[in-house]
């Protein structure tokens, strides 16, 4: 009988040495990918803003914060980001806004021009199925069936089959409302903006 617990002791022994070690070599590559990773958004973010915005030499002069609770309740967090081009002219807004989607949350980053009017847009994160909803990042872009480039939000933009002036993606009507709140969310919230939010200057390199 001593010799089993001895056994169990032993083997528990092990497996808990065995664990700690491999959670010391996940934290420790986590630690070395970190960097890199935050490196790519970083990147990515600043892309999608020359793309959204339709310029390429601008500077972000200010970054603002806002919350607001969406129809069921929830807080939703808003990130505005205000363009200038290298003149100092104000050009508008990227907006990153997300909303619950088909497969999961689909975060959007969206332009507007200093009227309120769409510039242009890109995905930043979505979980759709490859395919349909995935489809949103083309769908809705100037001269697709779905196009909102240059559509004023003031009226919240709907899909046809709710008896608005969008094309929804073909099989996809609930990614493509997911996409169109997170638009109109977007919009609402940059016309909300506090003018005394926090602000950060972060120039935008020209593109070669």
């Amino acid at each position: 009988m001593k010799k089993l617990e001895s056994s169990l002791t032993n083997m528990a022994l092990v497996l808990t040495g065995v664990a700690v070690i491999m959670g010391g070599i996940l934290a420790f590559v986590n630690h070395l990918t970190e960097g890199p990773i935050n490196e790519q958004k970083t990147k990515a973010l600043a892309d999608g803003i020359k793309t959204v915005m339709v310029c390429n030499d601008l500077v972000v002069a200010k970054t603002d914060t806002v919350k607001q609770n969406d129809a069921k309740g929830k807080e939703l967090t808003y990130i505005i980001y205000q363009i200038q081009d290298a003149q100092k002219k104000d050009l508008g807004a990227a907006v990153q806004s997300t909303t619950g989607g088909f497969g999961g949350d689909l975060k959007v980053l969206v332009g507007f021009d200093p009227e309120g009017k769409i510039l242009g847009y890109t995905l930043l994160e979505h979980a759709e199925t490859p395919g349909l909803g995935a489809k949103a990042d083309k769908w809705f872009q100037k001269g697709q069936k779905g196009d909102i480039i240059g559509k004023d939000p003031k009226e919240p933009l709907t899909v046809s089959k709710d008896g608005g002036q969008v094309d929804a993606i073909t099989a996809s009507t609930i990614t493509s409302r997911a996409f169109l709140l997170a638009i109109n969310n977007a919009y609402t919230a940059y016309k909300a903006t506090p003018a005394d939010a926090a602000t950060g200057a972060t120039e935008q390199d020209k593109e070669d």
